[in-house]
């Protein structure tokens, strides 16, 4: 309805234009919203506000204007101006009533638009270092990415959806290590574990399946492999020096091609764990995209050299730099290091490089909170290398904290004390876990409340909802009990008779159902749709608490069924986008 509106405006701003009462060459974004008051009509638009400086017409007048140029309609039955120029819309009864079957008629596709008019939209979400098991934290990512990627194709975009695997660089390696020095232990070597490595259980599992299929084909002593290290932190040491002189003597000890056995291992369970858990969680990618195959296949060199040959990259130090605080970055950054070696943020560039380069028209990344810093180098070297960094959104999500009671739960991947996503989604369900994720707006601090997403009462949002769509599913089970039947196109034809207040709030609840979809998937925020999946679930059990369904008078009772039927619907189409069930009984 909205875009009928701003239809009509359009046409009465280009009547205005041809007459000579607004420039030709003016452009202007109409926007139609909802009013807060309905005293005011069902639609108010703020247009003659607007474009009364360009028109050197006061508001109200360009408004009286605009009314009178207005085209017919027959679904709008008055229009008014209001205030200093608001011309405000009311809807006719007939209008309102429609909307009952126009849900019924369109079912799953109700909602749904082609704004997006099939434009390429890359979404990259999770994108967890594949270090350890994905925790609550990533589950945030995971369900907000999923949300977002669903909303937007709901609307009509083309959605890929993509994870990108950091299976290379420094973290990797440490990994390696811990597997391997876990192995070693397995072989019976004695040794101290690194202050700095993967202390989980998953890495003793990791390890044992290799000492199972290798036995002891990459055991070295263990005091060859600790000959000559510097001190580790326990020792008065650097941990970090430490531990990368430790992947240093692992890579010199195993060799390329044994080194890589181990480091792929790693990297091979957990990213199949990180797999199985996400499919489980309703999340499925079109692509995993590899960030070792961005080196071997040359795109960071072809990044760099590009970046060279544009000026914006420096040598200092034996290091490349790239001149990133030219372009609003607080610093520069190294992209090649004094070794040879190419940094992760040189990875980054030409992986959004390359991104662009496959022909996406906007690339969403989905980020956790503390990644807030690489936002501006990211965007600096896309501009550097020519190209509009506009392209690119960064969404950043706040992890989620987990209170069991009122005690916080540590969570650390390296220390191996975490709560895993699997271990939340046995616990709470996975309706709860994708539900609660994108309650809020992604960039807010979120309290995940155990006790309140197991429980089963008014005051968990997923389950009332739920409750809501399982209740009318009871009430047509009660209706086939009772031997009735259900007359749709004789309920349709008397929608008049739906002159209860709760009645009048569910129509206008469900006609609002396609604006909210479209403006969580364009402001990328879910959490509009939970909300409004609250609000039409309370106002439903509200009207099931008032009245009765199953009624005597048949065409009372049809025209009712259909009300309810078309909230169910609603309720089934807006927990699908969430990644939430439908229960039929509860």
């Amino acid at each position: 309805m909205k875009h009928h509106l701003e239809s009509l405006i359009q046409s009465a701003v280009e009547t205005l234009q041809d007459e000579g009462a607004l420039p030709a060459d003016l452009s202007v974004k109409i926007l139609v919203e909802r009013t807060r008051d309905a005293s005011h009509g069902d639609y108010a638009c703020n247009i003659a506000l607007m474009l009364a400086k360009p028109a050197r017409c006061k508001p109200r007048d360009l408004a009286e204007k605009l009314v009178a140029a207005l085209p017919a309609s027959e679904q709008v039955a008055k229009v008014e101006i209001a205030g200093p120029g608001f011309i405000n819309f009311t809807l006719t009864e007939a209008t309102a009533y429609a909307v009952v079957g126009a849900v019924l008629e369109a079912g799953e596709a109700y909602g749904r638009s082609a704004i997006g008019d099939d434009k390429p939209v890359q979404v990259e979400f999770v994108s967890a270092n594949p270090t350890g098991p994905l925790h609550v934290g990533h589950g945030r990512g995971a369900a907000y990415g999923a949300a977002v990627a669903d909303l937007l194709a709901a609307v009509g975009f083309k959605v890929h959806r993509e994870y990108y695997v950091n299976d290379a660089g420094r973290q990797m390696d440490i990994l390696a290590v811990s597997v391997w020095l876990r192995y070693l232990d397995l072989c019976g070597e004695k040794l101290a574990f690194p202050a700095n490595g993967y202390k989980g259980d998953y890495v003793w599992d990791i390890a044992a399946d290799l000492h199972r299929e290798h036995g002891d084909a990459y055991r070295h002593a263990a005091d060859i492999v600790f000959s000559n290290l510097p001190a580790d932190e326990p020792e008065g040491g650097d941990k970090e020096q430490y531990i990368d002189a430790l992947v240093g003597r692992a890579k010199e000890l195993l060799g390329e091609i044994a080194y890589r056995q181990v480091f792929d291992a790693g990297l091979n369970s957990i990213l199949d764990d990180i797999r199985r858990d996400l499919e489980g969680f309703g999340v499925v990618y079109e692509a995993w995209f590899s960030e070792r195959s961005l080196t071997e296949s040359g795109a960071v060199g072809r990044a760099i050299e590009h970046l060279k040959a544009a000026g914006q990259l420096y040598e200092k130090g034996g290091a490349w730099w790239f001149r990133s605080s030219d372009f609003g970055d607080e610093k520069d950054r190294v992209v090649v290091r004094d070794n040879g070696q190419t940094t992760y943020f040189a990875s980054d560039i030409a992986y959004h490089m390359q991104k662009l380069e496959r022909g996406f028209e906007r690339v969403i990344d989905v980020w956790g909170a503390d990644h807030h810093g690489y936002v501006p180098r990211v965007k600096a070297a896309l501009t550097a290398l020519g190209d509009d960094a506009d392209r690119l959104d960064v969404l950043l999500v706040q992890f989620a904290i987990l209170y069991r009671g009122k005690e916080k739960v540590p969570m650390s991947t390296r220390s191996g004390q975490f709560v895993t996503l699997r271990e939340l989604r046995a616990e709470v369900g996975d309706d709860a876990a994708r539900f609660f994720y994108v309650m809020r707006r992604c960039e807010q601090h979120m309290d995940f409340d155990l006790e309140l997403a197991k429980s089963q009462s008014s005051d968990n949002p997923v389950y009332y909802i739920q409750y809501a769509h399982a209740r009318v599913c009871s009430v047509l089970r009660q209706m086939g009990e009772k031997g009735l039947e259900h007359d749709e196109k004789q309920g349709l034809a008397s929608l008049s008779q739906l002159t209860e207040g709760h009645e009048q709030a569910l129509l206008t609840r469900l006609a609002r159902y396609p604006e909210v979809l479209e403006a969580a998937a364009l402001n990328h925020e879910p959490h509009q749709l939970a909300h409004f999946l609250r609000d039409l679930a309370n106002e439903f059990h509200t009207y099931y608490n008032a009245h009765q369904f199953l009624v005597g008078d048949a065409v009372l009772r049809d025209v009712r069924l259909c009300l309810i039927r078309a909230v169910r619907q609603v309720l089934a189409n807006g927990l699908n986008l969430l990644g939430v069930s439908a229960p039929e009984s509860m």
